[in-house]
């Protein structure tokens, strides 16, 4: 397996105790900053707490070991809160687990076919739709704690948990609204503090407003709900290995979801690892990166844990905290299991409020809102993707969002290269040697691309068919599809039934190849196809 290349590896080159420590202190400061994280996205998934942590602990170690940059930091992901959520409310928590381990296997097998570099082949329009969409639906599912509302379970469809939280709308908890409003603008004020007070830029202010609410809590005996009440705290002992039960009678449900999870956590890791690639500049391997995600989340689903991805916000911590090398994020997952070994009776007194405006934080931030403000720059083609996206994204899945999404880019790229491949008549007068050979003649010279968007060109060029010799000057063509070629064979068709000789000129590179195996050189004479007649007749091809 020549080509699994461990990150990890080449970052021993050169490696002392000095980038030890760095690594060190940055992998314990992103460890701290993962703990509110992974608690708070396995909640708003209808997970336990623990299942964030575990998936954390094992998948940000196994990403870091495996994976294919330097610095990526693994682990639960708030974008995959709407879809795990879905799935668990649909089909339960295990077919979650074996969803979660299908798509592991999809994604190692994309890294092993090299498929990561396709990944970048999305448009950036459906990226940034269904990144907000995601967070607007991530804040949609916080309501609930972060007003306290007494609601038994909360739907996983749009408009049913709109009408579900209106219903409740008079159950408001004033005690849990105000440690909500409380934690969400003691972490506006700290990254604010961050940004002018350079000392404070490596505490981070989700583990502060989560201790300073604990505190209240604890002290006020606040009558709002923590992660002791509600799920009698978090284990303080290793996740144990559960053999999870695999049948085609299941399997078959969550293939859709599987496939889910993968392109999302595919398209999340590698995102994330070009957003590190251009902090430190250096460049990462997309499919190593692909399978060191599908192992964490093979691996990670048989001791409980949740989908793994590429978390942007820990890793752009874990660089800012001088991380170089994948040692960081195996003490981030080291930090984590001693936080959890040691400091698990802590967590009892959690506030699900605080870490609802957490989640409400990261929400804001993760969403490129500007990009909303600056459509009128963009064509309608580019707004109307976006805005598909992003509200199918909200209203039905981030499936069928990608998917429309994506058909909508096919169509606008297809629409955009058709209307730059055209044609026009050639002056006669460029062939001067032809014309005295031939007689009169119809000669046309087309640009841009013959493919399957393209073909009226020459259904076109078949109404303007002179009564002696067509001229097809293609050297500004750069590209020819099979359709296309096709098209090229049916004009040869018509011509010839017409009894008019068709002479084809500048077949170069990709086209005279395509023309190669269309057979278009076999259909016609050696003396009717050159290399070019720009000045004259020059040697024919096939001599």
């Amino acid at each position: 397996m020549n080509f699994f290349h461990l990150k990890l590896l080449d970052s021993f080159k050169g490696y002392n105790g000095a980038l030890f420590s760095k690594d060190v202190m940055a992998g314990i400061t992103v460890g701290i900053v993962a703990l509110p994280l992974a608690m708070a996205f396995a909640i708003a998934s209808g997970l336990t707490p623990e299942a964030g942590i575990f998936t954390a602990i094992i998948a940000g170690g196994l990403i870091s070991v495996l994976g294919g940059s330097r610095v990526q930091i693994g682990g639960p992901a708030g974008a995959f809160i709407v879809i795990v959520y879905g799935i668990v409310e649909h089909y339960g928590i295990a077919n979650l687990l074996l969803a979660t381990a299908m798509s592991g296997i999809l994604l190692l097998l994309m890294g092993i076919f090299q498929l990561g570099t396709l990944i970048r082949f999305i448009p950036v329009a459906v990226i940034i739709g269904f990144t907000n969409g995601i967070a607007v639906l991530i804040a949609l599912s916080q309501i609930k704690e972060f007003f306290g509302l007494q609601i038994t379970k909360m739907p996983a469809e749009f408009f049913q948990t709109l009408a579900t939280l209106y219903r409740a709308a008079d159950t408001v908890n004033p005690a849990a609204l105000m440690l909500s409003i409380g934690s969400l603008i003691l972490l506006i004020a700290w990254k604010t503090f961050q940004k002018r007070l350079t000392y404070l830029r490596h505490i981070p202010g989700t583990v502060i407003a989560m201790a300073a609410a604990t505190v209240l809590t604890s002290l006020l005996n606040l009558p709002v709900d923590t992660i002791g009440s509600r799920f009698g705290g978090i284990p303080s002992g290793l996740p144990s290995f559960e053999w999870i039960p695999v049948s085609w009678s299941t399997a078959q449900f969550v293939i859709a979801p599987a496939i889910t999870l993968a392109l999302l956590g595919a398209i999340e890791s590698l995102l994330c690892a070009r957003v590190a690639d251009g902090l430190i500049r250096d460049r990462h391997d997309s499919n190593q990166e692909l399978m060191a995600q599908g192992v964490a989340n093979l691996v990670t689903p048989f001791f409980g844990g949740m989908p793994a991805t590429g978390a942007i916000a820990r890793t752009v911590t874990n660089i800012q905290s001088g991380a170089t090398t994948p040692v960081a994020g195996i003490v981030h997952s080291i930090t984590l299991l001693v936080i959890i070994l040691f400091g698990a009776p802590l967590a009892t007194n959690i506030p699900l409020a605080s870490l609802a405006a957490i989640l409400m934080f990261i929400a804001w931030n993760m969403g490129e809102w500007k990009k909303f403000l600056e459509l009128k720059q963009f064509r309608l083609p580019y707004r109307i993707t976006m805005l598909s996206v992003f509200f199918l994204t909200i209203v039905l899945d981030l499936t069928v969002a990608i998917q429309v999404g994506l058909l909508l880019a096919f169509i606008t790229f297809v629409y955009r290269i058709s209307s730059l491949s055209r044609y026009e008549s050639a002056n006669t007068n460029d062939f001067p040697d032809l014309l005295q050979h031939q007689g009169k003649i119809a000669a046309f010279r087309m640009y841009g691309a013959i493919f399957f968007g393209a073909v009226k060109m020459l259904e076109s060029i078949e109404n303007e068919l002179p009564s002696n010799t067509l001229l097809l000057d293609l050297k500004n063509v750069i590209y020819i599809d099979v359709s296309g070629m096709d098209a090229i064979l049916e004009l040869e068709q018509v011509c010839k039934a017409k009894g008019i000789k068709l002479m084809i000129c500048g077949l170069a590179h990709q086209p005279y190849e395509m023309a190669i195996r269309g057979g278009l050189l076999e259909r016609l004479p050696a003396d009717c196809i050159y290399s070019d007649l720009q000045n004259g007749i020059t040697t024919a091809i096939n001599e």
